[in-house]
């Protein structure tokens, strides 16, 4: 058997990969919805100082994405648990009504296209910042610049800020954080049958 078709093999998704990718799904919808309430509380004095800072909270929202790829490591895995976690927003009542659709598929889009061109053979710590930071800038394009954003009537300065701050958001809250909690799970012995099963004693950066 060649080397290609070996890579071509373990990028099929088995049951125990969708059931995964599933439940990181449910419990981003959750994740969703419960920061999406956050962003109510945050949001008046964010803007009271500097509207665009409120891109510095999106991260959360991109959790799913970077967070299943890390784990199922498979194409599609990203756009697939943004997808669905934000589904699954949309079915518990989302203040952002159907936008919210577009977003999960966009940031999951974000993600999912860095990995893609890391030919989906680096899930390492930069890697998974960079896939945070691809999140949060599909994000802060949306907001920006989509006729549902919500801050289409940003200054063109302040909607760079805001997407910058997406990005940054993306990067730290969704990458990094993703990137540990898989390096938790991975000790813990869950992730035996998938192949970040030795993602904690994986190098950091190569």
């Amino acid at each position: 058997m060649t080397t290609a078709s070996i890579r071509k093999t373990s990028y099929n998704w088995r049951v125990a990969d969708i059931v995964v990718a599933a439940l990181i799904a449910v419990a981003g919808g959750v994740i969703f919805w419960a920061w999406s309430q956050g962003a109510n509380v945050i949001s008046t004095p964010v803007n009271a100082v500097y509207p665009p800072l409120t891109g510095l909270y999106a991260g959360g929202w991109m959790i799913p994405a970077v967070l299943g790829m890390l784990i199922i490591r498979k194409p599609g895995a990203a756009l697939f648990c943004e997808t669905v976690a934000a589904t699954g927003e949309l079915l518990m009542g989302s203040q952002y009504g159907t936008t919210v659709l577009i977003s999960g598929v966009l940031q999951g889009l974000g993600a999912e296209l860095v990995f893609a061109a890391l030919v989906y053979r680096k899930f390492n710590l930069p890697a998974s910042l960079l896939a945070g930071a691809g999140a949060g800038l599909f994000c802060g394009l949306n907001d920006s610049f989509a006729p549902w954003g919500w801050n289409i009537a940003y200054s063109g300065g302040d909607k760079l800020a805001y997407i910058v701050f997406c990005a940054i958001s993306g990067a730290v809250i969704a990458g990094a954080l993703s990137w540990i909690a898989t390096r938790g799970l991975a000790r813990t012995g869950v992730l035996s049958s998938f192949a970040s099963r030795k993602a904690a004693t994986e190098p950091v950066f190569n």
